[in-house]
């Protein structure tokens, strides 16, 4: 084992890894922080190598990474290509070049040799300019800056995971090199010679790590080379210095955190006034709905559960994995990524759905493929994200649960979906172009479909002109009817999300079916469809008793109470699953609170859910009974302050 002192070993470095491009991964968490902005640089070099453990995969994205205009302030109309060009003058090759040649030959070996050598010569150039400025502090240390974030490509977090000595030893490095330059608060205050002496020693060892992994060809005799791991396999058989198991990573870019405003969930119980708690089914399937663990990797080590993308029953507008959404609220779950042997080989992103009033929105899938609520969550859970067979209690309770979804009450509408007294006059106008028949629709009215007295649905699958049929006269295009209800919250429209506006999809209808709607009425019509679309506080509203926190502690309270059925049932498997999901995300939770000093009561609250599972893990029974008790106990005592 290596001593915190000790230099970095090419030959250790190398040998924790795997040669080739290859995915990987660590534990993950259930809740995500957005990273800090990355450098353009590095953050196209790993989304590129992302894209090229797709399949297919999508080259011109990976050509767009580099050659596209950038938008970042200080970058800004810059390519990638342009910024690599200092790394040219460190070994006179073209990076540039090298990288257009394996894009266009479609070589992803040779994409990672020149893009990774491209990147860690670009940190050396940017170290080399702060040796040359070392009597100016600033434009030094400017430098030094610049070279770690950059570097940062390399190490964070996959050199961490695979050699934690070597990262903790360069990290104290990288520190060593910004102490080592002068003050630059005092004019014309150079490094002084131990300073330079310090900075020579610390930049030959990055410089010498970057080199001797980094700098080297695939196959080069006796060298080395750290890959930067950027997605997920299995390392369970890399076994030096203790590392093993999963690293589970997204590109730069990504954000799986939950929409920001938070969509307010409505729940038909709570309406008719009951207790999640009497409602062990419902109470159960609530917790799978929020488990990452019912799904295979690398969804569970990120963190992604069913209320990732379904924030409160709703869209999680927000969510975006580069390569895997085409737009904010769009992924491609039949892709190679969560289910290698589900990919369909197709690029072909979709808008993630609604699931409010999910128990009258039948059939299930955009294309309307299943008529079964229950078969559809199993696919979601075995085919889309890799899981194992849930039990048939796992299914049950999920769908308990999806079925109590409700749609948020609308101002304007009746019943029967006619529009009442409130609604605008613009939308009552355009009730009535909503309800008229259209020779461009076929002599039928948009109320065919969306009836707005069966919840503005009709439970079919149409074929409008929106989808890419395989061939033409194909009959793969068809699409079931959305409703319309609360439609104004879960742009953007149509499955593949390419219309942003409400208005957009009036317009496109206009124009695809020769609707031949004047101004006015295209300006009804989206008024009608924003009028039906309304409603009343769509967004949960946090205050001083209505905390982050005390929204997540009441859920994950609810979610413990199922021990009242699981103990005395004996059923390990079930207590299991809850208790590794409650308990992560507890402690996690805790740093949500907004009285900071009730941290250490959940940590002890968490503590006793630990014991909790320690019993049951055990076989010992009548010691998960007792534990549960003191756990009961705590939450009573302490509940009431958690906020």
């Amino acid at each position: 084992m290596k001593t915190a002192k000790s230099t970095p070993s090419p030959g250790l470095v190398a040998g924790l890894l795997i040669a080739g491009l290859m995915l990987a991964a660590t534990g993950g968490v259930a809740h995500i922080v957005n990273e800090e902005p990355w450098h353009p640089v590095p953050a196209a070099y790993l989304r590129s190598l992302f894209y090229a453990n797709l399949k297919p995969i999508p080259w011109h994205r990976i050509a767009s990474e580099y050659d596209a205009p950038l938008r970042e302030p200080g970058f800004a109309g810059k390519t990638v290509y342009e910024l690599l060009a200092p790394a040219q003058a460190v070994a006179g090759i073209d990076h540039a070049a090298a990288i257009r040649r394996a894009i266009a030959e479609r070589d992803r070996g040779a994409l990672y040799d020149a893009s990774t050598r491209a990147v860690a010569q670009l940190v050396r150039s940017h170290l080399e300019r702060a040796a040359a400025a070392l009597d100016r502090p600033a434009v030094a240390r400017s430098e030094v800056l610049a070279a770690q974030r950059i570097y940062r490509a390399f190490a964070d977090p996959y050199l961490e995971a695979a050699a934690p000595e070597v990262y903790r030893h360069l990290g104290r490095t990288w520190l060593e090199l910004t102490s080592s330059i002068g003050s630059p608060g005092v004019l014309g205050a150079g490094a002084t010679p131990p300073e330079r002496q310090r900075f020579a020693r610390a930049s030959s060892e990055v410089l010498a790590f970057l080199r001797d992994n980094y700098e080297v060809a695939r196959g080069d005799a006796g060298r080395g080379r750290l890959m930067p791991l950027p997605a997920a396999v299995d390392c369970g058989a890399i076994e030096n210095d203790g590392v093993a198991g999963r690293l589970a990573v997204l590109p730069p870019g990504s954000n799986v955190n939950d929409q920001d405003p938070l969509p307010l969930l409505r729940l038909n119980f709570e309406a008719r006034g009951h207790d999640e708690r009497d409602l062990f089914m419902v109470a159960y399937g609530d917790m799978v709905f929020d488990s990452p663990r019912i799904f295979g990797e690398p969804a569970r080590s990120l963190g992604i559960a069913c209320s990732t993308c379904h924030n409160r029953s709703d869209v999680n507008r927000d969510f975006f994995i580069p390569g895997l959404s085409h737009k904010a609220g769009s992924v491609d779950v039949d892709g190679e990524y969560f289910n290698p042997r589900f990919n369909d080989q197709r690029d072909d992103p979709l808008d993630i759905p609604t699931l409010r009033g999910l128990r009258f929105t039948a059939p299930y899938g955009r294309d309307g493929r299943f008529a079964s609520l229950r078969d559809f969550v199993r696919n979601v859970i075995v085919n889309e994200f890799g899981g194992p067979e849930p039990t048939p209690l796992v299914l049950d309770a999920l769908v308990a649960y999806l079925l109590e979804f409700d749609w948020l009450p609308s101002p304007y509408l009746l019943p029967d979906g006619r529009l009442n007294d409130r609604a605008p006059e613009a939308a009552r106008r355009g009730e009535a172009l909503f309800n008229k028949p259209f020779p461009g629709l076929g002599g039928r009215a948009c109320a065919t479909c969306h009836v707005p007295s069966a919840n503005f649905i009709d439970r079919q699958v149409h074929d409008v002109g929106s989808g890419d049929p395989s061939a033409p006269g194909a009959r793969d295009s068809f699409f079931d009817t959305p409703t319309l209800i609360n439609v104004k919250y879960t742009a953007p429209y149509f499955h593949d999300g390419s219309l942003e506006t409400l208005r957009d999809v009036v317009e496109w209808f206009d124009d695809k079916h020769r609707l031949q709607l004047t101004p006015q009425e295209v300006d009804d019509l989206t008024a009608y469809l924003e009028a039906v679309g309304e409603a009343e506080e769509p967004y949960e509203v946090f205050d001083d008793e209505n905390t982050p926190f005390a929204l997540a502690w009441a859920e994950l309270s609810t979610f413990l109470s199922t021990l009242d059925t699981l103990i005395p049932a004996r059923d390990a498997t079930h207590a299991l699953l809850l208790l590794d999901t409650v308990g992560p995300d507890l402690r996690l939770d805790a740093s949500a609170a907004q009285d900071r000093s009730v941290i250490p009561k959940v940590y002890e609250i968490a503590d006793a859910v630990a014991a909790i599972r320690a019993a049951i893990a055990a076989g010992d029974w009548p010691a998960a009974a007792a534990r549960y008790e003191n756990y009961k106990s705590l939450a009573e005592l302490y509940g009431p302050s958690l906020r």
